[in-house]
């Protein structure tokens, strides 16, 4: 068993399915919610299974309420239609504390088989033109911080642009774009399901816009669009608006053949130093 697949491991209770969030994919005190997308997409899988569905994502959204912690955690899918190509359900995933059970977020997902919709591509974005793997910087190479400290980082071998990591020694270059590569530490591939955690791998792109500290998500709206070839995964984050403490991050991911298999749009909070005043 992998790791990821030791992390995505559910138990059926009840009407949902129970689960249990390890230190070892948190980032300070966080549990990754790249994660826990992954999570309820397992458990929504598993009851569409039995609805005669299907058990590709396709469409992941999803509203953030608290952040998760390490710990026992509940997910309650509900089937709201299961048809000949899609399978369409709303997932609720809580945890329990202080004796009351705590909503961490709520989602919509669909359901389907990939193969089906891999083509023809008519349409589609190219992957843009970095640095092989073995000429990007790894997070080992980064100063020591409670961002490199985490253990969700240690379960991923991610390589970034040169281009795009001044931020990591205090020079972002307040273009809003990280480039690189990835891939689990373990060795073991990325599928489908995985998808839906390598959007939400990568450091946040307002640290390369002078962002401090923590950057929680507001709302997630991803899409699987094929099942990976084994190999690295091409990711590019950017953002295009950033006000109010606001900020949109776009994610795309290209697999080792150069095929667009996923991409991704947040709304998440971010806090900017004050400029001084003179």
């Amino acid at each position: 068993m992998t790791e990821l697949d030791d992390a995505l491991r559910l138990e059926q209770s009840g009407t949902g399915w129970t689960g249990r969030l390890s230190d070892d994919w948190a980032i300070g005190e966080a549990i990754n919610g790249g994660l826990l997308m992954s999570l309820a997409t397992t458990a929504t899988a598993r009851s569409s299974e039995a609805a005669g569905g299907h058990r590709d994502p396709l469409s992941f959204s999803a509203v953030f309420l608290s952040p998760g912690t390490a710990g026992p955690v509940q997910i309650e899918p509900r089937i709201l239609r299961s048809g000949r190509s899609m399978t369409t359900a709303e997932v609720v995933v809580s945890q329990p504390v202080d004796g009351r059970d705590v909503e961490r977020f709520r989602a919509l997902i669909t359901l389907g088989d990939l193969e089906k919709y891999a083509e023809p591509v008519l349409r589609t974005v190219a992957a843009p033109d970095i640095p092989p793997p073995d000429k990007c910087l790894s997070a080992q190479d980064a100063p020591p911080s409670t961002l490199t400290k985490s253990g969700f980082l240690k379960r991923f071998d991610a390589r970034m642009d040169p281009a795009t990591v001044g931020w990591a020694v205090g020079e972002p270059s307040g273009q809003g774009e990280m480039r690189g590569w990835l891939q689990l530490a373990d060795g073991a591939q990325i599928d489908a399901v995985g998808l839906l955690l390598a959007l939400d791998a990568f450091p946040p792109v307002s640290f390369d816009l002078g962002s401090v500290g923590w950057v929680p998500t507001v709302e997630f709206t991803g899409y699987v669009r094929g099942i990976p070839a084994p190999g690295w995964l091409q990711l590019r984050l950017h953002t295009e608006h950033v006000a109010g403490g606001l900020l949109n991050e776009d994610c795309q991911i290209w697999d080792s053949t150069g095929r667009l298999v996923a991409h991704s749009r947040q709304l998440a909070s971010a806090r900017f130093p004050t400029p001084s005043v003179e």
